[in-house]
């Protein structure tokens, strides 16, 4: 059994799946608590674990407390005022895995300081498989000491584990990865699409782009998906849109100019607009293969 006792708040697929294999490594997981309740419930007797009903359940029976949160607007309800996580926190780590904005770790932050609490910024890029193998890529900003304090617990959920700087660099990186796999997959579609337009076996092209400057991990792992029409979420269109704005304000804010990320992130907004945000980011090539229910909306 591990020494630290581990608290989860958002337990959907990614939270969950992250706890489990902390589980299966022999941590107590002391409290998991998400707006749903049914979900947590569901989880907490999986994992012999408490469901707890409030912010404050979780922070007074576990040691380090992992965050999985949609937006900037939870991450400051879960951190601030009556209720929140850092009632009697003093001592505590809290390691925020959600894709929000740099400025929203960074409140976190200063917010569990005067509360006697520690914030770590753990963004990862990776997905759900890898959250349940534990073979996560997590980028880590806080302060060192803080880093070194928990790295035992994020080493058994990665497999690979670098400390970026502080707080706010971790949201920072992982925004331009998100801006470039977005840009990626969009440009995926597009080619895949003029060439299924053009009568190109698209399993010959496929195999051509993967050998050539056109290779990418989201070749990879959108491809066939694409051209199968395989949209199981494991990053959604949402997210997509919701991530690429992140990076595009982070642009207008440094007066560098990202055409082709605002493409990229209108075009998952699309998707949002036309109720197909819950598709996997690979969803983005139901806009642009001919044939498609999408192809003849209007641009």
């Amino acid at each position: 059994m591990k020494n630290e006792v581990i608290g989860f708040v958002g337990v959907g697929r990614m939270g969950a799946n992250m706890a489990r294999r902390l589980a299966d490594l022999g941590y107590r997981i002391g409290a998991v608590h998400d707006p749903n309740q049914a979900v947590a419930a569901s989880l907490a007797i999986e994992l012999n674990s408490r469901a707890a009903e409030t912010l404050g359940e979780v922070t007074a029976s576990c040691d380090v407390i992992f965050t999985v949160v949609p937006d900037d607007e939870a991450m400051a309800e879960i951190f601030a005022g009556e209720g929140s996580l850092l009632e009697d926190a003093a001592g505590r780590v809290f390691v925020n895995c959600a894709t929000v904005s740099p400025a929203a770790h960074e409140e976190a932050e200063r917010r569990a300081k005067a509360a006697g609490a520690s914030v770590l910024a753990a963004s990862m890029a990776s997905s759900i498989t890898q959250a349940r193998q534990g073979t996560l890529y997590l980028m880590v900003g806080g302060d060192e000491a803080v880093f070194a304090k928990v790295a035992a617990v994020l080493a058994d959920l990665s497999v690979s584990l670098k400390h970026v700087g502080p707080v706010g660099h971790a949201a920072k990186i992982k925004a331009l990865v998100n801006m470039v796999m977005n840009i990626n997959t969009a440009g995926l579609a597009e080619g895949l699409g003029l060439g299924a337009a053009m009568g190109i076996d698209l399993q010959v092209l496929k195999e051509i782009f993967s050998q050539t400057g056109a290779n990418s991990r989201v070749l990879e792992t959108d491809g066939d998906d694409m051209i199968g029409r395989e949209h199981d979420c494991y990053f959604s269109s949402a997210h997509a849109a919701k991530d690429s704005g992140i990076a595009n304000a982070l642009a207008a804010s440094a007066g560098v100019r990202v055409p082709l990320s605002h493409a990229a992130e209108n075009q998952y907004r699309r998707m949002v607009e036309l109720g197909l945000g819950g598709l996997d980011k690979s969803g983005v090539a139901e806009l642009t293969f001919p044939g498609r229910t999408l192809d003849t909306q209007p641009d």
